[in-house]
């Protein structure tokens, strides 16, 4: 079994790769835009469209961001103007103090900083943050490397 994260920008998924790709070197592995599905193919399911009506034709249906060894998935989902994600957080392991410096600064841009990157009884560094989406994250160094 495999257990994967799906996030929904609610409408910001472009500019989410975006910025993800810059902030941690993340790959597009897959895009899929509502214009790719045939014609009919949410016909009577308005639970699988913009906030009730016919997606846009640019909005995001289905992708796969690969960040390091692990992949992503994203979508606009509803398209409701404003994704929610509570009482989860995504979570990267670094190899190195600078590496977790360099991603904790590049995800807090625009973002909010819960715990400030610094050493810990447990690592050299740990920090938490919810970037510019509100998606939640905490970083920490490997204390065994």
């Amino acid at each position: 079994m495999k257990v994967q994260s799906y996030l929904s920008f609610e409408g910001r998924c472009d500019e989410a790769i975006a910025f993800y790709k810059k902030a941690l070197g993340a790959e597009v592995v897959q895009l899929m835009r509502y214009s790719d599905a045939p014609a009919d193919a949410f016909e009577g399911n308005t639970d699988a469209s913009c906030a009730g009506a016919a997606p846009g034709p640019d909005k995001v249906m289905h992708s796969v961001l690969r960040v390091g060894e692990t992949e992503l998935m994203l979508s606009d989902g509803q398209c409701s103007g404003k994704a929610e994600f509570k009482g989860i957080m995504l979570s990267i392991t670094a190899s190195t103090d600078a590496d977790a410096r360099k991603w904790f600064d590049a995800l807090a841009d625009g973002g909010h900083v819960m715990q400030p990157l610094t050493q810990t009884f447990f690592t050299s560094s740990f920090g938490m943050l919810a970037d510019r989406f509100s998606v939640a994250w905490m970083l920490v160094v490997d204390a065994a490397k």
